[in-house]
């Protein structure tokens, strides 16, 4: 497929160099975080004027289009694509034409991939948190069970104290929960949108960032650019 850069060269990349930059082996995880994100983004290219309302739906209708028939096994995320941002848009235009062009509006691929991680990390942490709380639930249940099953505390290798099963699993329940209140804390820091900060310095576009950030479910957009 023709590259989205390059466009000065005077010869076609050489394979090793195309594939040494590659990610798509590793950023195709982030395939329906992008199709979200240009989601968003075009929705709101379309609030503020820059795109039509007809470009927009069509924009809307092309990547659920993809998502659909990449999960229904239909189309398939191959190397050929140097990313996933370059399959989206490239299948994107192949559907819908010209309108498909105007979806990078306003955005840089540098505000795009730090949305797109931050939209991944967000759900993966959601995640990791079900699972430590079937867990703490896991152990406070077996902690209920043993309030007087006898065993020995341990220090230095050796036998020291006597203790019950529930004291023993009762530490490793307090370390989990500490865990699970820095998968919050997390969330919470890196719970902004970085759409709008183009590659460095913003766009002369009059975007509404806020609008972007309010679709994606963020608490606002960054404050800083280069951030």
């Amino acid at each position: 497929m023709a590259q989205l850069w390059g466009g000065r060269f005077t010869k076609e990349t050489d394979r090793l160099a195309y594939q040494f930059n590659a990610s798509i082996h590793f950023d195709q995880r982030f395939l329906e975080e992008d199709i979200q994100g240009s989601i968003a983004h075009a929705t709101m290219l379309a609030k503020q004027g820059i795109l039509t309302d007809q470009e927009k739906d069509a924009i809307v209708d092309g990547l659920t289009g993809i998502r659909e028939d990449v999960a229904a096994g239909k189309l398939a995320v191959t190397d050929e694509y140097e990313d996933v941002h370059s399959f989206v848009e490239a299948n994107l235009i192949d559907r819908i034409g010209d309108a498909g062009k105007k979806l990078h509006t306003g955005r840089s691929r540098n505000d795009q991939v730090a949305l797109d991680m931050k939209l991944y990390v967000r759900k993966e942490i959601l995640e990791i948190d079900g699972y430590i709380r079937e867990l703490l639930e896991t152990l406070l249940s077996l902690m209920e069970e043993n309030l007087d099953t006898i065993m020995p505390g341990f220090t230095h290798m050796q036998k020291a104290q006597p203790t019950t099963l529930a004291h023993h699993l009762g530490a490793y329940f307090e370390m989990f929960k500490r865990d699970r209140l820095r998968m919050k804390d997390i969330y919470h820091r890196m719970n902004t949108c970085p759409l709008g900060a183009g590659a460095l310095a913003g766009t002369t576009y009059p975007l509404d960032r806020e609008y972007t950030a309010k679709l994606l479910g963020f608490d606002g957009p960054t404050l800083n650019s280069m951030d």
